[in-house]
């Protein structure tokens, strides 16, 4: 594809809550989408996969108070798992993080 004719793309999925595990809809999202930015990276484009835990809310605070956790302890928890989980589906994120970050 000549260089004149290529796109930026900025694309993300669903944002998973960080209070439990994923489940069968954010792994066919992700897989969706990531075969979907594949395809545009093959055709040249300039396709950046996003996405992150969702990490604010009650049902976190909760969820680590019935854990005997502090809530950022469940935040760093299901991180990790959701991003072990997404890359046992071979999901390509260019950057996988928390919305719960200094940035």
């Amino acid at each position: 594809m000549p260089a004149a004719s290529a796109r930026k793309i900025l694309v993300t999925s669903a944002l998973p809550y960080a209070n439990g595990s994923l489940h069968l809809g954010h792994l066919l999202e992700q897989v969706q989408t990531d075969i979907w930015v594949r395809f545009q990276k093959s055709r040249g484009h300039q396709c950046t996969y996003v996405c992150a835990d969702d990490a604010h809310g009650t049902a976190i605070m909760l969820t680590a108070e019935q854990q005997g956790i502090t809530p950022q302890q469940q935040i760093d928890n299901m991180h990790a798992e959701h991003s072990r989980d997404s890359a046992d589906f071979l999901i390509g994120f260019d950057n996988f993080y928390t919305t719960h970050s200094d940035e």
